[in-house]
């Protein structure tokens, strides 16, 4: 359970014109999440509760900003946008497999890509800047790309920070299944990434975990 977590948390930069307008239409969507007892829960926040996948958008405004306090315009949509209207497509319509993930995860990159495009041109960028937005979000040319690579260490991080715990309680059997995942996503991450990893504030259980993944 977290609190504390603003509804909308876009404007702590002092954005004005085309990004507040790009950052406004898409925290709206991200609002537009189901209540609790349809298909997605709510995050409780300090006076409300607020849609899972908005509290997951501030989480990554929040890891994007201690990654690079100047982050450019573009990587903050497109960080922004992640999980955009994820709900619409559950993971259960597809195969329960690693094939079936892999086909759902590919799905839902694309989808929310063309989604942040279109908020983007709808906003004022150019063809060229969405299509940016659009690339970042797809997490194209990953070993090449270094905004697309920050924008994985910022997913990772978010992972860590907020859904390891739950992830590590509902696979607790698979002590071996959990460790081969941290190092799946220890490996995803740049230097910098690891770095901030290791800040991050986790149960004894937790450090274990990751101490044993991080030894082999």
């Amino acid at each position: 359970m977290k609190k504390g977590t603003p509804k909308f948390a876009v404007f702590a930069l002092g954005e004005n014109g085309q990004i507040r307008s790009a950052l406004r239409e898409i925290d709206d969507v991200h609002s537009k999440e189901p209540k609790a007892g349809q298909e997605q829960n709510w995050t409780p926040g300090e006076d409300e509760q607020i849609p899972d996948e908005l509290h997951y958008a501030n989480r990554m405004t929040e890891y994007l900003l201690q990654h690079d306090s100047n982050p450019s315009e573009l990587l903050r949509l497109a960080v922004r946008a992640q999980h955009l209207q994820r709900w619409e497509v559950p993971r259960a319509d597809y195969p329960m497999n690693r094939m079936g993930y892999l086909s759902w995860r590919t799905a839902q990159k694309k989808r929310q890509a063309t989604h942040a495009e279109e908020i983007c041109l709808s906003c004022g960028y150019s063809t060229e800047e969405a299509a940016r937005v659009g690339a970042l979000v797809r997490k194209e040319d990953m070993k090449r790309d270094a905004e697309c690579q920050v924008l994985e260490d910022v997913a990772c991080l978010v992972f860590l920070a907020d859904q390891f715990e739950k992830f590590e309680q509902e696979h607790g059997e698979d002590r071996e299944k959990i460790v081969n995942i941290l190092r799946k996503t220890w490996a995803k991450m740049s230097e910098r990434g690891h770095e901030l990893a290791l800040q991050i504030k986790m149960s004894d259980q937790a450090k274990g975990l990751v101490a044993e993944a991080l030894e082999t």
